[in-house]
């Protein structure tokens, strides 16, 4: 550089310097007036809170807080079941009441809790003292303090529990302990006395039976909403859709093929059109789902409600249609083909196909196999339909209580999604390494919870013997425990902390942090067993159900359904059967993963119409206004669903996210290999997603084709700069993809 171009760029320094001052005033400005406009916000929260209708959910999103943000502000608005909070206070008061110790020197008992034994020795790693002040990665309230571990007040005898010694968990030093506790998003515990009792309890009445019908099969067409192109039957015609809204849509197919009663939009997304006008991409799809039409209406159900049809979901919604002359007339569905699998530009005579292969795969495994008009309920039908006949369950399984599934609701969460910043990994990646688990939740089917659940108090577990105390953390369980990470810990979190905001979990991995949480027995085993080194975990409480299989000919059915069209998509001769054939297995992914999901049963949401002019219904939060009707939806609470199981999906979600930091390959009985986060180096692991994970390295890990096994996905040669967000992982993980299908396409050339 000579004087003349430092002169220069000195001068541009200048105003670079002037227009960043000029930047700073505006953000300071700014940030004014969003304190301003939080303020207001706040205010007018609590202003809903004096309407007896007021639902936390529904101002939460409205507000655009979170549900617990609502609630610190609207304490009225809190959706913790009332018996949950009376125990909570309860408890609070019983605290505040307790005589102080009478002396520091006199013995006092230890808390309700229970040392869990470690079950393996550690490897051999050197304990480094943990800082004085270590970063946690769980948000706590200012006013939180660092745990000091001390005599706890007397409590009664019955609620005090001997500690069960961990000879191999290493002392952390008090002042080096810093709390990670929930903070303002609590979640619930098992309650005492008789409100504790509904939660060791089921539903009267109410039981999961083998149906003694068939589902009746719907006429169903598939069209290209971009090219126009409709596959009816055995043949292929082009249609002339006009705006492409659902009238013309559906006056268009109904010509062509008389009777239809469901149509898969295959491509061309027609519910997208004119979105820029909308402030959502929801409100856009609620907007075409009700565009006016001389000849057709919203085809609407019976109930308190008349509720309608459609289901609005920004990419996958289901429009339900009747003809305006005759309403209570059979209706025609408008659902979109990416509910089953992504086409990925396959044209509407392959998508036809595939699900002409994906029904004669079940077929062969359920002689009354029928596709419904979803992945959920035909994986949910398909379930019902391997209840056995015989034996102990011929009878059915009993639902839970209202009061234990909105528990496992709030403290059962699924899949984990995380990404790991820097300086826990490099903020330049040497490479980007994507590993997907095939068919991953399939591998975890074979064993579910039964029956009534028993509840494990913090004594009853620390009566227990070693041995007992291991059947149980193995057995189908879920635990309220207090979590404490091991010092000199370097690799990832294995339990998930709760926190509010839109991630609900995180997983803390910082040496001598502390939470309090609820897991599954997979996941409390493994941070009790890992070969690294075991966690300190404190039993307060947990549910140990009978264990069974209510789930496992479901799976092995599905498993073989999808392994035939597997096999099918790599040998079958004709380019397009292969493409059908893969396009089929994938939608016998959906039918295992969303009929899962559908176990889970979370609180229901509703959506209707209501005519311009007429009072909505109590309750609910607008999603929509056209000229004629307002669409809404609201929360309805748990139904009385008999296939309503959200301790099977709970206990398979808590078994995947266990498998995704160890999983062991077997031969017969002998385990042979392990794969999974926790066998690969500190510092790697960049981002887990659900069935996969994404590390720095190629890891030596054997991919068998069989469910659950690592599937190397995508690899991004670096360097590559550290993904910030979820948003730039996902284009990152994008082109990894492509880069290794040109690596490997070159290798077979």
């Amino acid at each position: 550089m000579d004087r003349k171009t430092y002169t220069a760029e000195l001068a541009g320094l200048r105003e670079l310097r002037t227009e960043i001052t000029a930047a700073e005033k505006a953000v300071a400005a700014a940030q004014k007036e969003l304190d301003k406009l939080n303020q207001q916000r706040a205010r007018r929260v609590a202003g809903l809170a004096g309407y007896e209708g007021a639902q936390a959910p529904a101002v939460a999103k409205a507000s655009g807080l979170s549900v617990g943000d609502v609630v610190r502000i609207a304490p009225l608005l809190d959706p913790t079941p009332a018996a949950v909070r009376a125990a909570k206070a309860a408890d609070q008061a019983a605290a505040v009441a307790a005589p102080a110790p009478a002396s520091v020197a006199e013995p006092v008992a230890e808390p309700a809790a229970a040392v869990a034994p470690a079950l393996t020795r550690p490897a051999g790693v050197v304990e480094q003292p943990a800082p004085a002040a270590p970063v946690t990665e769980v948000p706590t309230e200012a006013e939180d303090q660092a745990v000091v571990e001390q005599p706890a007040p007397a409590a009664p005898a019955a609620a005090a529990a001997p500690v069960v010694p961990a000879a191999s968990v290493a002392p952390v030093a008090a002042a080096a302990r810093p709390v990670v506790e929930a903070g303002p998003r609590e979640l619930p515990t098992l309650p005492e006395g008789l409100a504790g009792a509904r939660f060791e309890a089921v539903t009267t009445g109410l039981v999961s039976k083998r149906p003694n019908f068939v589902q009746q099969a719907r006429a169903t067409v598939f069209l290209d909403a971009a090219t126009g192109d409709l596959a009816v039957r055995d043949r292929t015609v082009r249609l002339d859709l006009g705006a492409r809204t659902p009238g013309e849509i559906l006056d268009a197919v109904l010509a062509t093929a008389p009777g239809t009663e469901r149509v898969y939009i295959t491509a061309g997304a027609p519910w997208h059109d004119g979105a820029e006008r909308y402030s959502t991409l929801k409100d856009a799809v609620a907007a075409w789902l009700n565009t006016p039409s001389e000849r057709w209406t919203t085809a609407v159900g019976s109930g308190r409600d008349k509720l309608a049809g459609h289901f609005v979901h920004q990419r996958q919604p289901v429009g339900r249609y009747a003809p305006a002359t005759a309403p209570d007339s059979g209706s025609t569905e408008i659902r979109s083909m990416g509910e089953w699998f992504d086409p990925d530009g396959a044209d509407v005579v392959t998508c036809r196909q595939a699900f002409t292969l994906l029904w004669q795969a079940l077929r062969r495994h359920w002689d009354d196999a029928v596709l419904m008009g979803s992945p959920s309920q035909t994986g949910r039908d398909l379930w019902s339909r391997t209840i056995p006949t015989t034996g102990k369950w011929a009878g059915g399984y009993p639902v839970l209580s209202e009061e234990l599934r909105g528990l496992l609701h709030a403290t059962g969460g699924q899949g984990r999604t995380e990404l790991i910043l820097p300086p826990r990994v490099p903020e330049r990646l040497p490479a980007l390494v994507e590993y997907d688990r095939t068919f991953a939740y399939a591998k975890h089917l074979w064993k579910s919870p039964v029956g009534t659940p028993r509840r494990i108090t913090a004594a009853a577990f620390a009566a227990m013997t070693e041995a007992e105390q291991v059947k149980a953390m193995m057995s189908c369980s879920h635990w309220n425990v207090r979590v404490t990470v091991p010092a000199g810990w370097n690799h990832v979190g294995l339990l998930p902390a709760p926190v509010t905001g839109d991630r609900a979990w995180v997983y803390p991995s910082t040496p001598g942090a502390t939470f309090v949480t609820w897991a599954g027995g997979a996941e409390v085993h493994l941070a009790l067993s890992n070969h690294l080194m075991p966690w300190r975990i404190e039993v307060l409480g947990g549910l140990l159900f009978e264990d069974g299989k209510p789930l496992d000919e479901w799976g092995k059915r599905l498993k073989a359904a999808w392994a035939d069209l597997t096999n099918l998509s790599r040998v079958h001769g004709d380019e397009r059967q292969r493409q059908a054939a893969y396009l089929a297995s994938r939608a016998v992914r959906s039918v295992l993963l969303f009929g899962l999901g559908g176990f889970a049963q979370r609180p229901r949401l509703v959506s209707g119409t209501t005519p311009l002019g007429e009072a909505l219904p109590a309750g609910v939060e607008i999603l929509g206004q056209g000229d004629e009707v307002v669409t809404w939806q609201r929360q309805a609470g748990f139904s009385r669903d008999p296939y309503a199981h959200p301790e099977w999906a709970a206990y398979v979600w808590s078994g995947a996210r266990a498998a995704l930091l160890d999983m062991k390959y077997r031969q017969g009985k002998d385990v042979i290999g392990h794969a999974g986060a926790l066998h690969a180096k500190p510092g790697t692991v960049v981002y887990f997603g659900t069935d996969g994970i994404a590390l720095t390295e190629r890891q030596p890990w054997p991919y068998r084709g069989e469910p659950g096994d690592y599937l190397l996905k995508g690899h991004l040669a670096g360097p590559v700069e550290h993904p910030t967000n979820q948003e730039r992982y996902l284009k990152l993980r994008g082109l990894g993809r492509v880069e290794l299908a040109a690596a490997e396409k070159g290798a077979d050339q």
